[in-house]
C-alpha cells in the first residue's frame, strides 16, 4: 500500500512538473512573438519616417509630375481614382508651373481612361495658366494614348511605341473540347440573351453582331476624343484608327505626337521649371511594408494559436 502511495505521488509530481514546463514553453513562445511584433512595428515607424514625402505641398517653382504606369484599371496605381487625385493636387499647388503626365501603359479600361481624359480637360480649363503635357516612355497604347490625347502636347522617345487606337473584347471557346470529354453545358436563364457570349456555348451570330456593335460604338468614342485632342495636327491615314502601333518617330510624322522629349527636357526647356515634383498617388515603401506586415502578423498569430491548441495537455 505504501509503495502504491509513493508511485501515485511521484506520478502526480511528474504530471505537475510536465504541465509547468509546457506552460513555461508556451509563455516563452508568446513572449518571443510579441517582442518580434513590437520590433516589426517599430521598424515600420522608422521606415515611414525615412521614406516619407509630402505629396500635397512643395516649395519653389516646379514642374508637377503625374505617372500613368501599367494597366489603367480600378485598383491599380494607374486607376482613374489615383491619377485624377494626383492631377487635382498638382494643379492646385500654387508653385506648379506646368503639369507633365508621364505615360508607360498598354491601356486598359476605356471607362477609366475616359474619366482621366475628361478630368485633364476640365483641369486645363479651370487652370488656363498651367500647361499640361504628356511624355511617353516605352509604351503609350490604347487607353494610354486615350489619356495622352487630352494633353496640350505629346512628347515621345524615337523608339517609343504609340497608338493602338482600337477596342477589343477577349473571350474563348471550349465547345469542341467539351464534346470530346463528354461534358454537357447546362445553363438556365431568364432572358434569351442572359448567356451573352458564354464561352461554353457555340457562338450565337446575333449576339456576336451585338458585341461588334458595342465595340464599334466605344471605338468611335475613342476616335472622337483623339480628334478633339489632336485637332488639325492629325495626318489621318486609312489605318490610323485600325489598332496599329507606330514608333515615336513615326507618331510625330503622323501627328499622333508633337516632338521628342523626356520629363526632364520638357520641364527644363518647355515649362521652364527644371525642378520636378512627383504628385503621383501610390503606395510608398512604408505603406507596402505595413500592408505586408499586417498579413504576415495575422498568419503568425494564427500559426501560434493553432500550435498552442495542438499542444498535448
Amino acid at each position: 500500500m505504501a509503495d502504491n502511495d509513493g508511485q501515485w505521488e511521484r506520478g502526480l509530481i511528474e504530471r505537475l512538473a510536465g504541465a509547468a514546463l509546457k506552460e513555461q514553453r508556451r509563455a516563452r513562445r508568446w513572449g518571443i512573438f510579441f517582442k518580434l511584433l513590437t520590433f516589426a512595428y517599430i521598424t515600420v515607424i522608422i521606415v515611414m519616417a525615412m521614406d516619407w514625402k509630402d505629396r500635397g505641398e512643395s516649395t519653389g517653382k516646379h514642374t508637377a509630375l503625374v505617372e500613368v504606369s501599367g494597366v489603367i484599371a480600378p485598383g491599380t496605381d494607374a486607376s482613374a481614382e489615383h491619377v485624377m487625385a494626383a492631377l487635382q493636387a498638382a494643379f492646385k499647388d500654387e508653385n506648379t508651373q506646368g503639369v507633365v503626365v508621364r505615360i508607360n501603359s498598354p491601356g486598359g479600361s476605356p471607362v477609366q481612361s475616359d474619366n482621366i481624359y475628361e478630368e485633364m480637360r476640365r483641369l486645363r480649363k479651370t487652370h488656363p495658366e498651367i500647361p499640361l503635357y504628356a511624355v511617353v516612355e516605352d509604351l503609350c497604347a490604347s487607353g494610354g494614348y486615350y489619356v495622352a490625347a487630352a494633353a496640350d502636347r505629346i512628347y515621345v522617345g524615337r523608339s517609343s511605341i504609340v497608338g493602338s487606337i482600337g477596342v477589343r473584347m477577349d473571350s474563348f471557346g471550349v465547345t469542341g473540347l467539351m464534346a470530346k470529354l463528354g461534358v454537357e453545358r447546362r445553363l438556365l436563364t431568364a432572358g434569351e440573351n442572359k448567356g451573352f457570349l458564354d464561352p461554353f456555348l457555340p457562338v450565337d451570330e446575333k449576339q456576336k453582331q451585338h458585341a461588334l456593335a458595342l465595340l464599334e460604338e466605344v471605338h468611335q468614342q475613342f476616335i472622337g476624343k483623339v480628334r478633339d485632342g489632336r485637332g488639325s495636327r492629325l495626318k489621318e491615314t486609312p489605318d490610323m484608327f485600325s489598332g496599329l502601333v507606330w514608333t515615336g518617330q513615326k507618331s510625330v510624322e503622323l501627328g499622333l505626337a508633337d516632338a521628342f522629349g523626356s520629363v526632364d527636357s520638357v520641364a527644363r526647356e518647355v515649362v521652364k521649371a527644371e525642378k520636378v515634383v512627383d504628385f503621383t498617388k501610390k503606395e510608398n515603401l512604408a505603406e507596402r511594408f505595413a500592408r505586408r506586415l499586417g498579413a504576415s502578423a495575422a498568419n503568425a498569430i494564427l500559426e501560434f494559436a493553432l500550435r498552442d491548441v495542438a499542444q498535448p495537455r
